[in-house]
This record gives structure tokens, C-alpha cells and sequence, in this order.
């Protein structure tokens, strides 16, 4: 049940999006698609890109959010990583994109500067705060995503949902 929830055209203006999604991406995902999503939130006044810079879903998010700041350069990717070291247990080649993601984003805040049960979480709540909109990748009814598209729903009920 991949998602993604925009503001409906009569709430306020969205200026901000969070993302959230698996670390394993399935075959039948649409890269091109996500890209596009991307491009319509930018076209809808979205500038601000909220990014948890977890494996899979997130660092693609965030690659194509900088791919995009040629055609746009208006647009800012803040990295909100929940501990000190979130990358540490990443293969090589994702810990190389996350080094690389980092010292393109526009801003980098880290939440903690260790590790504790339930950091992922307070991230993801940090992030969903700040949002208007969110792009999701959510395929399971449990697990870290399912919790942030919860929470974002919570938080933002008046926020209508589009499957892709």
C-alpha cells in the first residue's frame, strides 16, 4: 500500500514534505514514479524535504530531492538523523550514499547522540511535526513506516490519501 497524502485544496498551502518508507524496496516499485511525486509536490509550493536518511526508500528519496535542485534550486533536503552513527550498520555502498546525501543536504540535525530504543521513532515523530505532506512507501501494516504513516494521519487527519 504505497501512499502519498497531500493537503487538500482547502487547507492552508503545503510548504513541507516528510518522507517515509521500507529499507527493503519490492520489485514492483516505480523509481520514476516517486521522482515524479516529488516534482509535483515542488510544482504545488512544497520547498522543504524532511528525510530520516534510512536505507532504501529514504536515501532514494533524498537522492532524487537533490537531483531535482538544478531544475529547482529553491528546494532544501534536511537530513534529520536520530543518532549519532545511524549509519554505521549500512552496507558500503549505502554508507557511501548517506556520506554523499549528507554533504549535499541543506541541513543536517541530528536528534541524539547516542543510540536508545525508540529513536527511530522519535525522528520520525520530529519529522511528521514539521510536515504538511507526506510521501510513503508503505507495503506492512506494522513496523517502523506503518508507524510514521499512523502518526502522520493523527496528526494531520484533515490530509487526504492517494495510493500509487
Amino acid at each position: 500500500m504505497s501512499q502519498l497524502f497531500i493537503k487538500t485544496e482547502t487547507s492552508k498551502k503545503a510548504e513541507s514534505c516528510v518522507f517515509t518508507g521500507h529499507r527493503i524496496i519490492e520489485e514492483d516499485f516505480s523509481p520514476r514514479r516517486l521522482k515524479k511525486e516529488i516534482k509535483k509536490m515542488i510544482e504545488k509550493g512544497v520547498s522543504v524535504f524532511y528525510n530520516g536518511m534510512a536505507m532504501g526508500f529514504d536515501l532514494l528519496a533524498a537522492q532524487y530531492v537533490l537531483s531535482l535542485k538544478k531544475e529547482y534550486p529553491f528546494i532544501k533536503l534536511i537530513a534529520c538523523i536520530p543518532c549519532y552513527q545511524q549509519e554505521k550498520s549500512y552496507n558500503e555502498k549505502d554508507k557511501k550514499r548517506y556520506v554523499s546525501i549528507l554533504k549535499k543536504a541543506d541541513e543536517k540535525i541530528i536528534l541524539s547522540d547516542h543510540y536508545f530504543v525508540g529513536c527511530m521513532q522519535s525522528r520520525d515523530r520530529y519529522m511528521v511535526d514539521r510536515a504538511d505532506v507526506m510521501i510513503a512507501y508503505c507495503k506492512k501494516e506494522k513496523g517502523g513506516t506503518a508507524f510514521t504513516v499512523k502518526y502522520f494521519q493523527k496528526k494531520h487527519p484533515e490530509n487526504e490519501i492517494i495510493f500509487l
